[in-house]
């Protein structure tokens, strides 16, 4: 059986001995097994990366680009190897494994900027022959956390702005699919990056605590459910790293009474469904506005549900595949069951799915929930699965309390041809990410990706230029330059200053 391992250098020590099984989503088997890491695994890739960082620092911002230019060109030349191997692991069709990549190798595209966006800040004449200049520089060592749903393009949101400013990454992702990871250190290798620079190890819990808490590692970035985020947020903060740890959502689409409803419904079957609604910027909760909106939007969503194709990942007609693994979609499933029993209208029950010839495959048919209140657990947690719930609400200042008020603040959208209206909820609305009119709000690469509220722990969020101020810090100069005349200052006998305009002065107090 395949056996997915560390990517670090000098890799095969003895290790742990643990493993943990790695199925495919399509017919519930095992294919492979990962190693679950350990301290030991950790330092030694430390240890790695404290030998290589400081030249490819040293790297001039121009050459470090070039490297970004290349692995771009190398994913995308490997993209059906890529999106495969993912699909075959994860369990989302090819169309989405390939927008899974394509969105992370948006921002290498980005980091192949790098060389602008690293220039500092000058201020010439900021005092009597003063000047004020700052650079941005690499923090050294900074490590990622990955969750399953996207293993390409999260470890490429944070493993390109990191090693592209000049730091060392180490990157932990979910032992559920381990292999793209391993594959994409492998293709940076190709491109150029230095020995040590990208390294990846495997492993659980274990693991992410010797990350959280190793005094050589100066930042984490994580993506995962909220309380896990909270807790990688204060273990690694009490530690003395900065930590960006971004958790759970529960994103509202609110449809406004002038809205195109045959659009609407379209935008929903893929914002709602696709990928299995395994998404953290998946739209599970639509919120029509007032009563006839409602019925009407009902209406059409059934059939459009019913003409969804379930299917396995290479299956180019299917609109999604299966869940991760088996004890996911039981967890899906019982959240259906918590919504059933909390007086919740179940319209479509997608419980009990199977398809013909792979009855072991980890499938779920998609759902759909009506009458759904802000009381109900049901609506408060997030299922992350296939899932749609309707929140009527009478009126529009409803549909702007209703995502303000929940805990998750992660992305909202609003539907309507009312520019007014948009423009309102977009100000008001307290969530980090608004779409309007559109369905998955996720900004472009040079943009950046971040929640409110307990979507998200820390200060600053994903790629763009936040991205750039996490992995970097700032440093000030100020400078002085003497006209370096050989004439002493009148009265002077040891070439100090004579007079008191002679001596510096701080720029503030002149």
């Amino acid at each position: 059986m395949r056996v997915i391992d560390h990517h670090i250098v000098g890799s095969g020590g003895a290790g742990s001995g643990r493993t943990s099984e790695v199925f495919d989503p399509n017919t519930g088997k095992v294919q492979a097994t990962v190693t679950l890491g350990t301290q030991a695994d950790l330092d030694r890739a430390i240890t790695a990366a404290q030998a290589a960082q400081p030249a490819w620092a040293a790297t001039n911002p121009q050459r470090r680009a070039r490297v970004m230019f290349a692995f771009k060109a190398l994913v995308e030349a490997n993209m059906d190897e890529l999106a495969h191997l993912l699909s075959s692991e994860h369990g989302k069709v090819i169309a989405d494994a390939k927008g899974d990549i394509q969105r992370g190798l948006e921002v290498i595209e980005f980091c192949c900027g790098i060389p602008h966006v690293l220039k500092g800040e000058y201020t010439q004449g900021a005092g009597p022959g003063i000047d004020v200049y700052s650079m941005r520089q690499p923090l050294g060592i900074g490590a990622g956390i990955t969750p399953f749903n996207f293993p390409a393009m999260i470890p490429l949101w944070m493993s390109g702005v990191a090693i592209a400013t000049g730091n060392a990454f180490i990157l932990k992702p979910s032992e559920r699919d381990p292999s793209v990871p391993v594959r994409l250190a492998e293709l940076f290798r190709e491109a150029g990056l230095p020995e040590g620079i990208l390294q990846v190890v495997q492993g659980d819990k274990e693991m992410v605590d010797a990350i959280l808490d190793h005094p050589a590692i100066s930042a984490v970035s994580f993506v995962g459910s909220s309380d896990i985020a909270h807790y990688v947020y204060r273990r690694g903060v009490a530690a003395g790293k900065r930590v960006q740890a971004m958790g759970g959502a529960k994103n509202h689409g609110i449809v406004m009474p002038d809205a195109d409803l045959d659009q609407v419904v379209a935008d929903l079957s893929g914002a709602a469904f696709g990928s299995a609604g395994e998404r953290c910027m998946a739209l599970p909760v639509v919120v029509p506005v007032g009563e006839k909106t409602a019925v009407a939007l009902r209406e059409k969503l059934i059939p459009a549900i019913a003409a969804l194709r379930v299917g396995v990942s290479t299956d180019a007609e299917a609109h999604y595949g299966p869940v991760v693994n088996a004890a996911h979609r039981q967890r899906v499933e019982n959240w259906i069951q918590t919504g059933v029993d909390e007086g919740a209208e179940l319209v479509v029950d997608g419980r009990g799915f199977t398809l013909q010839g792979h009855e072991e495959g980890f499938f779920i048919g998609p759902s759909l929930f009506d009458h759904v209140t802000p009381e109900m657990s049901a609506y408060k947690e997030e299922i992350f699965g296939p899932v749609l719930q309707i929140v009527r609400a009478p009126d529009f200042e409803t549909a702007v309390r209703l995502p303000s008020d929940h805990q998750y603040g992660n992305g909202v959208a609003i539907f309507t041809r009312n520019g007014h209206a948009a423009r309102e909820f977009a100000a008001r609305v307290n969530v980090g990410m608004v779409g309007i009119n559109v369905p998955i709000p996720v900004p472009v690469a040079y943009h950046t990706f971040g929640g409110w509220k307990r979507s998200a722990f820390g200060d600053t969020n994903q790629h763009g230029m936040e991205g750039v101020k996490f992995w970097t810090k700032v440093k000030t100069v100020t400078q002085r330059w003497p006209d370096g005349s050989s004439d002493l200052p009148r009265g002077s006998k040891d070439g100090g200053p004579s007079r008191i305009q002679d001596a510096f002065v701080i720029p503030t107090m002149g």
